[in-house]
């Protein structure tokens, strides 16, 4: 199923109980300016009208995904473009936003879409049920405004070919990574630095791209030194722990950036820069990295990475 699926209020929904198709209610009239009125002061009603009109694509439900639309959602944008290809398993429940016992099983992606029209019933959601993909990447940018990074750490290529069609096309990106129970964020203004030219991923192993993916993520470490149980990085598994704090600050800061670009309210450092908050270290740091990982400084950091990464 490679072609999206466009959703309303009205789009039947799964019931948890039996598994029948139930209709979507709102008991209640909605109206997008109530909604949305706590907002207005710290943006304009300009402001919020514009962003109701705005279009954001976001790749990835999970952790940070699903986070990231809830948050947009609340915000005022009105219009989406979502994907992903999994469903929600038991250990999602630590820090995913649609994981519950109810939605077990169930797709991301339609969960995500009938959380953020729980909010929104007169959203514009565009569902892409099989993720992003070569067949289908020109219709998920589509007239979009942003392009907000929800995919998981390991998912390399699919993050590479997105970032790449992003600069291409002149969309603005923004990843927001949560790293132990902080964030880091990194943002790719349209004609700057791209994703390529700061990670330097092209012609390396899948090794050695993940260690250069995390340095580039995070040039001050500030996750470095409180993590508990190292073992519990499993690169080989593609497997290592999260926490709730991290994927929640990550919606905040993310959609704090996306108002930002959607709006050109006041400056956001963009790549070589990248921002770094650490809550349980109380740390806020900005690195500025010319040349991204061939920085001679991103050179040390990933000769302190790589052993981490276990055996080649």
């Amino acid at each position: 199923m490679l072609n999206p699926v466009i959703l309303t209020p009205l789009t039947p929904v799964l019931s948890p109980d039996d598994r029948t198709l139930m209709p979507s209610i709102h008991p209640s009239p909605y109206d997008y300016a109530s909604a949305v009125s706590r907002n207005i002061g710290w943006l304009s009603t300009d402001e919020q009208d514009r962003l109701r009109n705005c279009r954001v694509a976001v790749a990835g439900l999970g952790g940070v995904g699903g986070a990231h639309v809830v948050t947009l959602a609340r915000l005022g944008i009105g219009k989406f473009h979502i994907a992903d290809f999994d469903c929600f398993e038991v250990h999602n429940f630590n820090r995913q936003t649609g994981a519950f016992m109810s939605t077990l099983g169930r797709p991301k992606v339609e969960v995500a879409a009938e959380m953020a029209l729980d909010i929104n019933p007169q959203a514009e959601i565009r569902v892409f049920g099989d993720g992003v993909v070569p067949a289908n990447l020109d219709d998920f940018l589509q007239g979009v405004d942003l392009y907000v990074d929800g995919i998981d750490f390991f998912a390399v290529e699919a993050r590479r070919m997105i970032f790449a069609a992003c600069h291409e096309r002149g969309i603005p990106a923004l990843t927001a990574a949560p790293l132990g129970m902080g964030v880091s964020l990194l943002y790719f203004e349209p004609g700057g630095t791209s994703f390529e030219q700061y990670f330097r991923l092209a012609g390396c192993d899948r090794r050695e791209q993940l260690a250069r993916f995390i340095a580039g993520l995070s040039p001050a470490m500030l996750q470095f030194g409180y993590l508990k149980v190292p073992e519990a990085v499993d690169f080989e598994a593609q497997r290592g722990p999260s926490t709730v704090m991290a994927c929640d600050l990550c919606a905040g800061l993310a959609g704090t950036a996306a108002l930002k670009v959607l709006l050109g309210r006041g400056p956001l450092r963009p790549a070589p820069w990248a921002m770094q908050f650490d809550a349980y270290r109380q740390r806020l740091s900005f690195t500025w990295r010319p040349f991204g990982n061939a920085h001679p400084l991103q050179w040390l950091l990933l000769k302190l990475i790589r052993p981490r990464l276990g055996p080649r």
